[in-house]
């Protein structure tokens, strides 16, 4: 059973450990991006080409974190069929606070409280978008260490990203990502490869606590992320040469040692300019570029400038998105679905982007893919490193299991409801008025969430807030106020569910990864 690990969990590491499972949730409303320029008074094509942004999901005031995150870690939990009694870590990487004390991982317990399960460690984790990866970095930690006890580690990013207005504000979005991590994973860490940089800067941040919006330095922040991602590459580079040595090989390090790459997304055109500058690295750090043919043809004029000289540099930025041009269509452009549809959720933005990868490809397109991973917190902190996607993608495997249970997430986005500009600066004003308010039971429409939603129903006077879930049968009352978790056989044996929302919900499950029985 789990909980009581044998002597064998005491021996060599487990076997590549990683992401066994992943699910991913986003509001059901979305505002045009196309419209919000028009709405905003800026010249067509500001968000959409300059940011390179179509849609921008948000939350009504029925919403918060907690909400978020009881959505989509039941959701995980029904999907795939698990138990709550076999997770031994339950962390939650997130900026949205809404309590200085209390962590959303203790209101995620709810979830836990039919199988009683109360020996679950972790807890909430904040630094900016970075906290997610913190989160998931604890957990394979755990995984690893003499702390485990053979059960599953459950990781939560999640956020609601918003900003007063003016021209930070098509950058929004909201959502909340759930990834299961164990042993024999379809995407398992590469060891010992990491880069992290970490660095002291104001350049987004939240000082105003009885306020949702942060304080950007919009340059600033455009500045600390690219200097991140030098010297992250860097690091990461010099790691895995010193591994491929150790293996008596000479091999230089390159771009195209990534299968995919994958990165935080404040908004996509800034994706497509991370790529472009790795690019101007491996120029850089090349000890004789070919520049007459092949990717870097026609360089040779920037053979010499200083990295920390270019950030802002537009013929620089402009040459090198050209030469990484195929290189983005091939390796980054399908991650950026999440992100183009639906906005910058912070914390999961990355991992949005991870999901968008792997539901737009079959298993046998990315088997045994090397995949290059970004993460960024403003503040500042961020780290490279790469994920290992398993050999086998058999039917049944893992891998397969992992592919199908992501493979509705264009579905999902065209399922939701559009709102007129007007509507969405309508709820961005009732948030920011009942931002913290206590006595206050919300206002937004809980017929508007998708099915299976957890939703605030109200804040007491003393600040405590209730929550129920939209049934996924219309036709039923809400749950009660008393969080209650479900089998996956009990979310099977739903009848009359709205059609358009069966592969959302209630798909074939991911299999039961795991029963009550032990991992090992």
């Amino acid at each position: 059973m789990p909980g009581s690990a044998s002597a064998s969990c005491l021996g060599p590491w487990p076997k590549d450990v990683g992401i066994i499972a992943m699910e991913l949730y986003f509001p059901s409303q979305y505002v045009d991006q196309a419209e919000l320029e028009q709405f905003d008074g800026v010249p067509a094509g500001k968000y959409t080409i300059g940011l390179g942004q179509a849609r921008m999901g948000f939350c009504s005031d029925c919403e918060d974190i907690n909400s978020l995150c009881l959505t989509v870690v039941q959701r995980l939990m029904e999907r795939n069929g698990l138990s709550y009694d076999s997770v031994g870590r339950l962390e939650v990487g997130t900026e949205t606070i809404i309590d200085k004390s209390k962590s959303v991982k203790t209101v995620i317990m709810q979830l836990f409280e039919d199988s009683g399960n109360t020996d679950v460690e972790g807890i909430d984790t904040t630094n900016a978008c970075y906290g997610g990866t913190a989160a998931l970095f604890n957990a394979v930690n755990w995984v690893e260490s003499s702390s485990w006890d053979g059960r599953y580690a459950l990781v939560v990013a999640g956020d609601i990203a918003v900003y007063a207005t003016g021209s930070a504000r098509p950058t929004g979005g909201a959502g909340a990502v759930a990834m299961l991590v164990g042993p024999n994973a379809p995407l398992a860490f590469e060891r010992g490869l990491r880069g992290t940089h970490m660095q002291h800067a104001y350049d987004f941040y939240k000082p105003d606590l009885v306020s949702e919006y942060p304080v950007v330095d919009g340059k600033l922040s455009i500045e600390c992320y690219l200097s991140a991602l030098d010297r992250c590459y860097s690091v990461y580079r010099n790691k895995i040469h010193a591994q491929w040595q150790r293996e008596g090989s000479e091999k230089r390090f390159s771009l195209d040692d990534f299968g995919y790459l994958v990165f935080h997304s404040p908004y996509c055109k800034l994706v497509q300019k991370s790529l472009a500058r790795l690019m101007l690295n491996d120029f850089l750090s090349h000890p004789s570029p070919n520049t007459e043919t092949g990717p870097f043809t026609g360089l040779d004029a920037f053979r010499d400038i200083r990295p920390e000289e270019t950030y802002f540099d537009r013929d620089v930025e402009k040459a090198f998105m050209k030469a990484s041009a195929d290189l983005f269509e091939r390796k980054t452009k399908c991650s950026l679905l999440i992100s183009n549809q639906n906005g910058n959720m912070y914390t999961p933005s990355v991992y949005g982007c991870l999901a968008s990868l792997i539901a737009q490809h079959t298993p046998s397109q990315i088997a045994g893919q090397r995949v290059g991973v970004f993460s960024y917190g403003s503040g500042f902190a961020a780290t490279l490193y790469s994920l290992r996607v398993t050999q086998d993608h058999t039917p049944g495997s893992g891998l397969d299991k992992l592919v199908s249970s992501l493979s509705d997430l264009k579905v999902r986005l065209e399922s939701r409801k559009k709102v007129s500009p007007a509507v969405f600066s309508e709820n961005m004003k009732l948030r920011e008025e009942t931002h913290h308010l206590a006595s206050y039971v919300p206002r937004g429409s809980v017929e508007d969430l998708f099915p299976g939603t957890w939703y605030l129903t109200r804040v007491d006077d003393k600040h405590r807030r209730e929550y129920s879930r939209r049934p996924l049968d219309h036709d039923l009352p809400a749950e009660p106020e008393l969080v209650r978790s479900s089998t996956a056989a009990e979310v099977h044996n739903e009848k009359n569910i709205r059609m358009e929302f069966l592969s959302l919900l209630v798909a074939p499950p991911f299999a039961a990864i795991t029963s009550s029985k032990r991992l090992l």
